[in-house]
């Protein structure tokens, strides 16, 4: 017999469904992964009982664009990307990728997972394009354990750079892949953790890194492949790279995409800052979503991208924190409040603005549909208990609690939550992370990145 879960008398379930729901002084029944009932006074025989008398409870946050690895370059100001352009920003940065490790990867892999999980986020796609003469192909085998050890919902995305330095891209030597030897290392991903099912905890993605530093070939063979093995696809587009691209192509960066094909209801683009209206209405109709990552756009100093226009134009956006070398941090809750007051800030020029609560579907409910996924995203009988609850006795939240559903972002509610579960297994509650020694991991987290970056680049991280 699956264990059974009973989250007893919440004060506020905010379900995220269809009707957007929301039940008051109610209890979640769980069985096994699954949410079996939603409902008052809910039988409690045979169940373990959660006491939800103080929390809101909201669908766990899906995070669809983010660079793990970045953790270990954060609060860098020696290389300053407020001040700079994106491609004049990886110049820079990229020789201290070229040094990184398997054990940078796994070590900055648990730092931006367990960053997620503390703030509400129970699946986390990552763009994983740094392979280095040091890590071979196992980046995201060493993603993979620590996804697995701390309890988060994971796709990987199989990231490559392909174009040599010498060619026009921004890629150091060491970190150039041939397109077959990218090739090969998808098919084993595939074989070795691609679970399609319902509440899988590992997908894989093929998501080389940008046009401009990969060969067309890179993209049309890993499109054919993703095709034929039924998996998603993701790039960056539309971040600053559109003059390289009419240079090179005599064409902007998505009509580029879709004359190869890599478009389509399987695919998610990152950024779009740089799209243009007519772009939207193509996105629209081709299915193709757009994950947007608040942060760096602001940092930056980018265009806002217009999401109510978008919206109107049928392009289903989702969020992302980006990564960590451009955000600093891993709290999807903090993007969520960003782009909410970035969006608010344009709506007097663009007739309007999302509202918290909209926001907060794009970070839930468009999230899921982004990754291809109809088992998680919303509160609902059959899908998974993917949940996280926050405390609101507290006095700094008193005045707020009659509009459960824009609290969130309107409030600013951006701190660690109460309780993170996935897939009806509490991961992250009362401030501690259930399944590891964070105390012990931090220590180690620390050593890795002070002899494999701070030492060899005292210049930089003084």
């Amino acid at each position: 017999m699956q264990k059974r879960k009973l989250i007893r008398n919440v004060r506020s379930i905010i379900s995220c469904d269809a009707l957007d729901t929301v039940y008051s002084d109610s209890d979640i029944l769980i069985e096994g992964y699954q949410i079996k009932r939603i409902g008052r006074n809910l039988p409690v025989e045979g169940c373990e009982v959660l006491d939800g008398s103080s929390y809101f409870i909201y669908p766990g946050l899906v995070n669809t664009h983010h660079h793990f690895f970045q953790t270990s370059v954060r609060n860098l100001m020696a290389i300053d990307y407020p001040n700079i352009l994106v491609v004049d920003w990886l110049d820079l940065i990229y020789p201290l990728f070229a040094q990184i490790d398997n054990e940078v990867i796994y070590h900055s892999s648990l730092v931006a997972m367990a960053d997620l999980l503390k703030h509400g986020c129970t699946t986390a796609f990552d763009h994983q394009y740094c392979y280095t003469r040091t890590t071979g192909k196992y980046p995201i085998d060493y993603q993979m354990e620590a996804a697995s050890l701390l309890g988060i919902r994971y796709h990987a995305g199989r990231g490559c750079n392909t174009l040599e330095k010498v060619k026009g891209s921004t890629i150091p030597e060491e970190m150039v892949e041939t397109t077959d030897e990218v090739l090969a290392d998808c098919e084993r991903l595939v074989k070795a953790y691609h679970n399609p099912a319902a509440n899988s905890m590992s997908q894989i993605v093929f998501a080389p890194c940008q046009p401009i530093n990969s060969y067309q070939q890179t993209f049309t063979e890993m499109l054919a492949l993703a095709r034929q093995l039924k998996v998603r696809l993701h790039t960056h587009l539309g971040e600053g790279e559109n003059p390289i691209m009419v240079e090179r192509f005599g064409k902007r960066t998505l009509a580029w995409a879709q004359d190869i094909g890599f478009i389509g209801d399987d695919v998610w683009y990152a950024h779009g800052w740089e799209l243009q209206k007519a772009e939207y209405e193509l996105m629209g109709r081709s299915g193709t979503s757009l994950s947007h990552c608040p942060a760096p756009a602001v940092l930056g100093g980018y265009p806002i991208i217009d999401i109510p226009a978008m919206e109107r134009a049928g392009v289903n956006v989702s969020l992302g924190c980006d990564g960590s070398a451009t955000n600093d941090g891993s709290n999807l809750l903090d993007s969520l409040r960003m782009a909410y007051l970035a969006q608010s800030y344009r709506s007097k020029v663009r007739g309007g603005a999302p509202s918290s609560y909209e926001m907060l579907k794009m970070a839930t409910v468009n999230g899921a549909k982004t990754l291809g996924r109809d088992d998680i995203g919303s509160l609902e009988v059959g899908k998974a208990a993917d949940l996280f609850a926050i405390d609101v006795s507290c006095l700094d939240l008193a005045g707020t609690l009659h509009d459960p559903k824009n609290l969130l972002a309107r409030c600013g509610v951006t701190g660690q939550v109460s309780l993170t579960m996935v897939g009806g297994e509490v991961v992250f509650q009362d401030g501690r992370l259930l399944t590891v020694d964070e105390h012990d991991l931090s220590l180690k987290a620390n050593r890795v990145f002070e002899k494999q970056l701070y030492a060899r680049f005292p210049a930089i991280f003084g």
